[in-house]
């Protein structure tokens, strides 16, 4: 067993774990990220919110964004089954800002940007190393194992260790904390088109969520190098009912939404097709003494909206400054972290009841704005990622509707 050791260890180098990384490093914290893959690696999840915009300004990378040349994204746009499309939520209609552009990206050089930037800020990063085990003595966490690509195995202390795991969620599996959202049970399957249409001007760029009505939803994001990542979601027995493999579901289905059906018929489909299941969970609990999660490690909710890497990314960072302050007073109970649970938590619930509502077939975007015009600010802040403002307001439109979830009673710190 090799011992080291750091102030913090971070489980995973994808956006959640790289950006609390690079933050911590640029204040001096010593930190260490174990990262099982070698990057650049491949990840679904192209599509920003605008909001990612101010944790990539934080991390010196806004402007980079364009320099690599990832297709801008200006707007999300709805589409009905028929194929008529809803007017475009054009971000900067309602937020004069630099992020009301934001982008659809190859998550491969995206999250490598984010990982390098934690590199240059002086993290450690071991890339082909997996962290198999948490060190927890007298229920506090002091460190974590792990296992390098020669089969050595290292035992690192630290003070803190971040799970930024991603959808293995190391923590949630071995405490068994996961805890699968009752009603949002869906799975997705997706590929990749080159050559596909795409809409002309400022729409070229952006999100379409095509609706199988009663069923579920594709996704259409348009990517550099004239390719388009194009997926379903919707309920598995309802995929699954004829058949079990992806490529001839996605094809069939592919042809029940006629925009979806026009875009992708000049294009050329290439690759592998992908699958995933259990699609919204969260954790029982956001932090033990010694030990915070954060972007799927913590939670993740159903990805109609692109609020992943959103979440990845603000999670990350307030992680970061949730452990900065928790090193400078040298106290790492799980209560330091109850004002991160508690922001974190609410701002996931403003998304999920937005998702509850998206699914309930008698809500609809139009309706909704045309009844309550005073909400559409209110939605398109929910939609951007501004979530650090009350919603009571728009959901209580919404909910004229849809019938909205309650709030999940989990998710704070272990006590």
């Amino acid at each position: 067993m090799i011992q080291e050791s750091a102030d913090v260890v971070v489980i995973g180098g994808g956006p959640a774990g790289a950006t609390a990384a690079a933050l911590l490093a640029a204040k001096g914290r010593d930190v260490v990220v174990l990262e099982k893959s070698k990057f650049p690696r491949y990840h679904v999840g192209e599509s920003l919110m605008p909001f990612c915009y101010h944790t990539l300004d934080r991390l010196g990378l806004a402007e980079e964004m364009d320099k690599v040349g990832f297709t801008q994204k200006f707007s999300v746009q709805f589409v009905t089954g028929d194929g008529r499309q809803s007017r475009p939520f054009y971000f900067f209609q309602h937020y004069d800002h630099p992020s009301s552009t934001t982008w659809q990206v190859l998550r491969s050089q995206f999250d490598k940007m984010i990982l390098d930037r934690a590199r240059d800020n002086g993290a450690t990063v071991h890339e082909l190393t997996t962290a198999k085990s948490i060190v927890e003595r007298d229920g506090n966490t002091e460190g974590v194992i792990a296992v390098d690509q020669d089969g050595a195995c290292h035992e690192i202390s630290c003070s803190m260790v971040i799970d930024a795991s991603g959808r293995d969620a190391l923590v949630q599996t071995k405490r068994k904390w996961r805890r699968r959202d009752p009603h949002l049970g869906k799975i997705a399957i997706w590929t990749y088109y080159k050559g596909a249409k795409r809409d002309p001007g400022l729409d070229a760029g952006s999100t379409t969520v095509a609706y199988l009505p009663e069923k579920g939803w594709f996704w259409y994001i348009p990517l550099g190098n004239d390719i388009v990542s194009v997926g379903i979601v919707a309920e598995r027995d309802y995929l699954y009912r004829d058949s079990r493999d992806p490529g001839e579901i996605l094809r069939k289905e592919s042809g029940n939404n006629a925009w979806i059906a026009e875009h992708l018929n000049p294009g050329r489909q290439f690759g592998r097709y992908w699958s995933t299941g259990e699609y919204s969970y969260r954790s029982e609990f956001c932090a033990a003494n010694g030990l915070l999660l954060v972007g799927d490690a913590f939670a993740f909710i159903d990805p109609v909206f692109s609020s992943g890497v959103f979440l990845a990314l603000k999670s990350g960072e307030m992680a970061a400054d949730a452990v900065d302050k928790a090193l400078d007073a040298n106290d790492f109970t799980a209560s330091q972290f109850s004002d991160y649970g508690r922001e974190l938590c609410r701002g996931i619930e403003s998304m999920r009841a937005l998702v509850y509502a998206f699914y309930d077939h008698r809500f609809s975007f139009a309706d909704l704005i045309k009844a309550y015009p005073a909400v559409r600010g209110d939605l398109t802040d929910c939609l951007i990622g501004n979530l650090s403002k009350d919603f009571s307001d728009l959901f209580d439109a919404v909910s004229s509707f849809a019938k909205l979830p309650a709030e999940l009673s989990y998710g704070a710190v272990l006590s």
